[in-house]
């Protein structure tokens, strides 16, 4: 008899326990709302707005015909700057106003975080790397990479030069006729191999081996099912998915090769450092020898790395690919760019003849203005906190934000934004950055605490490709009629590729 009421107080005390923090949770957010003076965010009409099955839908709708960020975009000019939707039985602020955006990335960083539903849905592949980790974990990351990102590294073009060789070899056999997105991202994931790992996957070879194929395509669907798995949220359990777990799994074992080499290579120095130059000893810089230098820990290693080469591949591959799909359709751009290149071109080409083409520059500026590598990100709000804009029909009074709703925020749409970059914001043009200085409204590389560490290693490896392709090709031609369609991963890329056919130079 004893235990059943005991059962019942206990029930009982839970039951008034949970009832209480409710309360008092209600009456703190109460105060602080009417403390600050907020408002709440303009709400997107909708069906569901418990579940936001309809919000859900839709957006898996307009992704799979290509066209999730034109979605967005005419939300945004539907409803303003900020507005909310409620999916999950979860509150999303969705917003393009640089304002907002500086406040979660900078000023309030520490109010947000990636948050756990996020390193759910990328753990399978990218486990506790620095793209899903908050806080002192992140930190630490973060302080074990930034060293490897230093001038003297990414200025280096011998790490470039025998792939872009490769590159541009590979488009003579093919009769000059080729899809450079594909290229680029096999010419930039065997580059960015080679300085993470000390060895390139060799996908450019004619002797790629099977090994190095398996690695790529897993690489490819293993991306593709972690962007399902953010889409799906918290039905993420509904993706059963074999072929997923095993590409994740034969991106680790590969992965993991080189990491044991890295430990080994981690113990040899310290019997035989590199001063010695003996044997074991390596003259190029490797991205995993100098993290193994500070932690032995194989997975922690296999994390990051796995974590920094898609981040590389993709920001690096897309770039170069949307640069040439705008030049392909824009020969007055093509022409003026190869100008500048011609005219400060060195043999061997070299970081400061680089750094003298300024419409180069312009390019790739612009390139990312219109096609920013994460089109869409987001934050969690790791406490209730309020922030200075947002709230109200136009979005400038104080909003409340409550813990663990998502901020998720559009550089895709923000970057258009007449507003912004004027009437003309939909258009290639290079030459706006002449003048244009933008603060927070132009975000290729996100911004705050966590700006992508790669920003520079990104941008070089691209400047001296287009300058190597347009010292050595004169003239492009467009052989693809339809407008550029969406392609979402983890970044953005292009659904049709880039299809072209370059003339040499005579």
């Amino acid at each position: 008899m004893l235990i059943p009421v005991l059962t019942l107080v206990a029930s009982l005390a839970a039951v008034l326990y949970s009832f209480y923090i409710i309360v008092s949770t209600h009456i703190l957010r109460h105060r602080m709302k009417r403390e600050y003076g907020t408002l709440p965010p303009k709400k997107l009409p909708q069906k569901d707005p418990i579940f936001g099955t309809d919000v859900v839908l839709q957006n898996l709708a307009a992704a799979k015909k290509f066209g999730f960020l034109a979605l967005l975009k005419k939300r945004h000019a539907e409803q303003g700057q900020t507005f909310t939707t409620n999916t999950y039985l979860r509150t999303t602020i969705n917003t393009c106003d640089p304002k907002l955006i500086q406040t979660v990335l900078s000023n309030q960083f520490e109010d947000f975080g990636m948050g756990p539903l996020r390193r759910k849905s990328a753990s399978p592949l990218l486990g506790r790397g620095i793209f899903t980790t908050d806080n002192e974990i992140w930190a630490h990351q973060r302080a074990l990479i930034r060293p490897s990102f230093i001038r003297a590294q990414v200025t280096d073009f011998s790490i470039f030069e025998t792939h872009v060789d490769q590159l541009i070899q590979l488009i003579a056999r093919e009769n000059y006729t080729v899809d450079l997105q594909q290229l680029f991202f096999r010419m930039v994931l065997d580059s960015n191999s080679e300085y993470l790992f000390g060895e390139s996957v060799g996908l450019m070879s004619d002797h790629a081996s099977d090994s190095a194929h398996t690695f790529h395509h897993a690489l490819d669907y293993a991306q593709q099912g972690t962007i399902l798995r953010l889409r799906l949220g918290n039905l993420m359990f509904a993706h059963r998915d074999a072929k997923f777990r095993d590409s994740c799994g034969i991106v680790h074992a590969y992965a993991d090769k080189f990491v044991k080499q890295a430990l080994e290579f981690r113990e040899r120095e310290k019997i035989y450092p590199t001063e010695k130059k003996d044997g074991y000893a390596r003259t190029k810089y490797v991205f995993l020898n100098e993290l193994a230098k500070d932690t032995d820990n194989p997975i922690m290693l296999r994390d990051q790395i796995v974590n920094m080469l898609l981040a590389a591949r993709d920001t690096t591959a897309g770039l170069l690919a949307f640069a040439f799909f705008l030049l392909a359709r824009d020969l007055k751009v093509w022409n003026k760019l190869r100008a500048d290149v011609l005219e400060h071109y060195t043999e061997p080409l070299t970081y400061d003849a680089v750094m003298q083409m300024t419409y180069l520059r312009y390019v790739l500026q612009e390139t990312l203005r219109l096609f920013p590598p994460i089109a869409t990100n987001s934050r969690m709000a790791n406490k209730d906190c309020v922030i200075p804009v947002g709230g109200g029909p136009d979005g400038r009074s104080p909003m409340f934000v409550a813990k663990n709703n998502v901020v998720t925020y559009s550089t895709f749409v923000m970057h258009r934004r007449p507003e912004l970059f004027g009437p003309n914001a939909e258009e290639f043009i290079p030459e706006r950055w002449e003048t244009l200085r933008p603060g927070w409204e132009y975000l290729p590389f996100n911004g705050g605490p966590r700006v992508c560490p790669g920003q520079k290693f990104a941008l070089t490896e691209s400047s001296y490709t287009i300058a190597r392709l347009l010292h050595a090709f004169s003239g492009i031609e467009n052989l693809d009629p339809t407008d550029w369609r969406e392609q979402l991963t983890l970044s953005l890329t292009l659904n049709n590729g880039v299809k072209v056919r370059l003339h040499p130079e005579a």
